[in-house]
């Protein structure tokens, strides 16, 4: 039986963005075997969504932070046993410790052909990163490049760059347009439009603005919240009401914020959902102010259901907005905001087809075929 790993740092990565690889592989003859902390749900409160998958779960003690030394060096002989045990041909890992750790344990197992794969889901270093990722995560990858068959990055900031690095003999840098997403089932969604934002206490005149994402510092929907709380009465006025879709530790602050600023029936924050298309579907603008980004996939479900979008002028949202539509300078929401809501969201986006998810997966199998020297199509 042939043998692949994914790894990722948290267990609700693979669910979340990554079954359609899972897919491949298995279709490819691979019996896929997954490495994660599945202590650690993210993208839902636990595991079920691997249940009946055929993927082969294991517990890896994974923490995100890099300076958690006896932690990582855990994960790391963790994996180094997980590999030991089993002759992967593939070792396919994502998110940054996973790929660092993943990396470090493959070493020597590339030396007898296992192959190694990482996708970078936007590097830590950027155009206007802090000095301190330049500094740090920027000598990790170039040395890790090293010991990396396939690098794949989502972006064209991150490809070029990837391409520079010191790859191995035969490795490459790839650039694939992020999971994909299928379109045509966000342009056929039937909703009725009264019921949903009845469920979601929203009413039905009100003028919905939506963000999907983790509760997080980095997706920065405080910004959000800031420039509403500027132009209350606005609000009020044209019966705006804001929605937060996610999970995060960000929750406490951003409720506290809300109330400091007597938001409460503007600003709401449903948790993580999982009816997103629904949700986008009775919603009138997405807004996605994040500080950094990969090539996020809220965006692109927001593209494909022709919603207008305000986004962060960052790497990843400039790839999907190719004609800058609204994208937002230095946080100023506010004037943007206004502007969309006075046009009540007459611009509106479309996602191109190069992000279709078959489009996705016919490169993704070519660079799985191609990793393992099998060239048949």
């Amino acid at each position: 039986m042939k043998r692949v790993l994914i790894v990722t740092t948290v267990s609700g990565f693979v669910p979340q963005f990554e079954m359609n690889n899972v897919r491949i592989l298995q279709e490819m003859g691979y019996e896929v075997h997954y490495a994660s902390n599945f202590k650690n749900p993210h993208y839902g409160k636990d595991n079920h969504r691997l249940e009946g998958t055929g993927v082969v779960c294991h517990q890896v003690d994974f923490v995100r932070s890099p300076f958690r030394f006896i932690q990582n060096m855990r994960a790391y002989a963790q994996l180094r046993k997980l590999m030991r045990e089993n002759q992967f041909q593939m070792v396919h890992c994502h998110t940054p410790m996973g790929g660092v750790l993943a990396r470090l344990a493959a070493r020597k197992y590339r030396r007898t052909g296992t192959k190694v794969l990482y996708t970078a889901h936007g590097f830590h270093f950027y155009k206007g990163a802090p000095v301190f990722n330049w500094l740090f995560y920027y000598p990790v990858e170039w040395l890790l490049a090293r010991w990396t068959d396939v690098l794949i990055t989502i972006n064209e900031e991150d490809y070029q760059r990837a391409k520079r690095f010191p790859l191995p003999e035969n490795g490459r840098a790839e650039k694939v347009n992020g999971v994909g997403i299928d379109i045509e089932a966000y342009r056929d969604i039937r909703v009725n439009c009264e019921e949903k934002r009845r469920e979601l206490g929203v009413s039905l005149e009100a003028y919905l603005l939506i963000s999907v994402g983790e509760l997080t510092k980095r997706k920065n929907h405080q910004a959000v919240v800031c420039a509403l709380a500027s132009m209350q009465k606005e609000c009020l006025e044209k019966k705006v009401c804001y929605l937060i879709c996610g999970e995060g530790p960000e929750r406490e602050h951003l409720e506290k914020l809300i109330q400091k600023n007597g938001l409460q029936g503007v600003v709401l924050m449903p948790g993580y959902r999982t009816d997103v298309r629904e949700i986008l579907a009775v919603s009138d603008c997405f807004i996605f102010p994040s500080r950094q980004e990969g090539l996020p996939v809220a965006l692109m479900e927001a593209m494909a259901m022709g919603l207008p979008c305000i986004c962060s002028d960052v790497r990843g949202n400039r790839d999907l907005l190719a004609d800058n539509t609204y994208l937002v300078k230095k946080d100023d929401y506010q004037t943007v905001i206004r502007k969309v809501i006075e046009k009540r969201g007459a611009k509106t986006t479309v996602l191109l087809p190069d992000y279709e998810k078959r489009y996705i997966n016919r490169q993704m199998k070519l660079i799985y075929k191609t990793a393992v020297n099998n060239l048949e199509k």
